[in-house]
């Protein structure tokens, strides 16, 4: 990144807390607007008469646009800043809701959840750049955790306000009023949120250690970028960490999950959003355990935690599917706690990227690694939606245990493929660094 003059800091503290609360809450908004069908998934399958593939479809093409968005949203962070980008962020969310509030049918729904994706894709980005510009640059990474663990309570919010609200009104008054949230948190940002402290003209990082004033960047480097990133073994590994921690945690918490506990395993609303509530409440809590042993283990992160964090969730997951009855409520709740280990330990990866790349390149990486947890989500959840349908049991009246302890056989390759390509890439990047010898020489 360039250099550019040095400016005072001199921003009080509370502005900066000011700054980031609002923008920290907007982003569990966002999180809530990303996660509110998985709370009343078997509820938009009857109001869409929708099969178990539509249904995933509708989760596929968020996440598809969410993912897609992040070059761009990075090219117009770069040039107008957090401010006017998560404004434009909260209304797209709170125009697809209210078109999801107000959809009689299929079609109007997935274009709501595209409008829902693009919005959503402006927020986390956003946070994490005013994180940069209004903190001395040695507090990022632990105020850059905090925003995700605080954001995390958005899944909360999805799982019981909001499933409790569509059930004491209707379909429109529920989406509709996360919509209104959803301008009013627009006018919040745009009143009160700055891209950086008044004493700086533009969007800079400060040490205050050191000095050292550097520019933020938040667009990815295509082309030649994206190349020269994927090049290095020790990208191939953020990328496949992220691939394979996450994704069965992001399918069940997105989308399946509630019909799983539900109609599968015989649960009522009550129980089944408890067990929920534990996975979102056990990443909260081991997010910063995690964090705090991938900084002590260094050169162990993949072996010590990554792989541990998969192995843990398939043995889980597979001990679920493999009983001949319903699960007892214990173990639902240790599988809740087992695929919670798969959001922190993703976070791994964001430690690879960011320790085997240059600076100017870090923004691109970041991309190309968190593109692999988003991918994976996307094949995994659209994979249970068709083998549901394939069996007969696509709507919430035909769900049935059986069905699903098939369809949740569909995750399990795309582990064994992460897990393979772990080990591959570990052992290349440990080359590269010399902490292994080179066999071929």
């Amino acid at each position: 990144m360039s250099q550019v003059p040095r400016s005072p800091v001199s921003t009080p503290e509370w502005r900066a807390w000011l700054v980031w609360s609002v923008g920290v809450a907007a982003y569990v908004l966002a999180i809530t607007n990303r996660t509110s069908l998985g709370a009343v998934g078997v509820e938009a399958a009857d109001r869409f008469q929708a099969d178990a593939s539509t249904l995933a479809l509708f989760a596929v093409v968020q996440l598809a646009v969410y993912g897609g968005m992040q070059i761009p949203i990075g090219v117009l962070l770069d040039r107008y800043g957090s401010r006017p980008i998560m404004t434009i962020g909260m209304l797209l969310m709170a125009a697809g809701q209210l078109t999801m509030a107000l959809s009689p049918s299929v079609g109007i729904a997935i274009f709501a959840r595209i409008l829902l994706g693009a919005g959503d894709a402006a927020i986390f980005p956003a946070v994490l750049r005013l994180v940069a510009t209004w903190f001395p640059a040695q507090r990022g990474p632990i105020m850059v955790q905090f925003t995700g663990i605080v954001g995390q309570a958005g899944q909360l919010i999805a799982l019981v306000p909001l499933a409790a609200l569509l059930h004491a009104t209707t379909w429109t008054i529920t989406f509709g009023s996360i919509a209104g949230l959803g301008v009013l948190f627009a006018i919040l940002v745009a009143l009160i949120i700055r891209n950086h402290p008044p004493e700086r003209n533009a969007d800079v990082t400060v040490n205050t250690d050191t000095g050292v004033i550097r520019v933020v960047t938040s667009a990815i480097d295509t082309g030649v970028g994206i190349r020269a990133a994927w090049a290095h073994p020790g990208t191939r590994l953020a990328f496949w960490s992220h691939f394979t921690s996450p994704f069965a945690g992001t399918a069940f918490i997105l989308l399946w999950g509630m019909p799983f506990l539900t109609a599968a395993q015989g649960l009522d609303t009550a129980h089944a959003a408890g067990i929920i509530s534990v996975y979102v409440i056990a990443g909260m809590v081991l997010g910063p355990v995690i964090g705090d042993l991938s900084r002590r283990l260094p050169n162990y992160r993949s072996m010590a935690l990554v792989l541990p964090a998969v192995g843990v969730q398939m043995l889980a997951w597979v001990v679920v599917i493999a009983l001949p009855g319903p699960a007892p409520l214990w173990l639902l709740y240790i599988l809740a706690v087992a695929l919670a280990t798969g959001g922190p330990a993703s976070m791994i990866a964001f430690d690879h990227a960011r320790t085997h790349n240059p600076s100017h390149r870090l923004s691109t990486a970041t991309g190309v690694t968190n593109a692999g947890g988003f991918i994976a989500a996307l094949i995994a959840i659209f994979l249970i939606g068709l083998a549901l349908d394939l069996q007969g049991a696509g709507t919430p009246a035909t769900y049935s245990l059986e069905a699903f302890r098939v369809a949740f056989l569909m995750p399990i390759p795309l582990w064994i493929l992460g897990v393979v390509f772990i080990l591959i890439e570990r052992k290349r990047t440990r080359i590269r660094i010399g902490l292994d010898p080179d066999p071929r020489r």
